[in-house]
């Protein structure tokens, strides 16, 4: 569904925000970069049974170079999740670390913590995306109205 207008989204108290993706450097190793990427999926639906682990949401974007934008309560939760023995997180990673003996696959990861003003975001004419679907938006108006004053609040 289209929210007409516009919009923004907000959360209270800092949070984080995980890029990671991986990228496919040779197409025809499928033995190398398949069960890298057959690992996320795993890591996504242990995250998403479990919200208490902190993830809020996450965006991905499928292509050579795969892309997933995610959304954490906190930056602790999330490293928490990354170094938890119980979970999907440190046996994958440790696998890719074991088999990455070429560059047929290559892995990426930025990790940035934001909170109350060092952060804005307008939505105009989308689906609910990004922060907005992670937390949900209101209207961008008002004191919303303009990005200077979205990441001054």
């Amino acid at each position: 569904m289209i929210n007409t207008g516009r919009y923004t989204a907000r959360i209270d108290g800092e949070f984080a925000v995980f890029l990671i993706g991986m990228r496919i450097n040779k197409p025809l190793r499928v033995d190398k970069w398949m069960p890298v990427m057959a690992a996320m999926p795993r890591m996504l639906k242990e995250l998403a049974i479990n919200p208490d682990l902190g993830l809020l949401h996450y965006d991905m974007w499928v292509g050579r170079t795969v892309i997933l934008v995610q959304y954490w309560r906190s930056l602790d939760q999330l490293m928490n999740y990354a170094l938890d023995r119980d979970a999907h997180h440190l046996p994958a990673w440790q696998a890719f670390n074991k088999g990455a003996t070429d560059d047929a696959v290559g892995i990426w990861h930025e990790t940035y913590v934001s909170g109350p003003g060092r952060y804005e975001n307008v939505y105009v004419n989308m689906p609910t995306f990004g922060l907005g679907r992670a937390v949900g938006v209101i209207p961008a108006e008002g004191s919303l109205a303009r990005a200077r004053d979205r990441i001054s609040l």
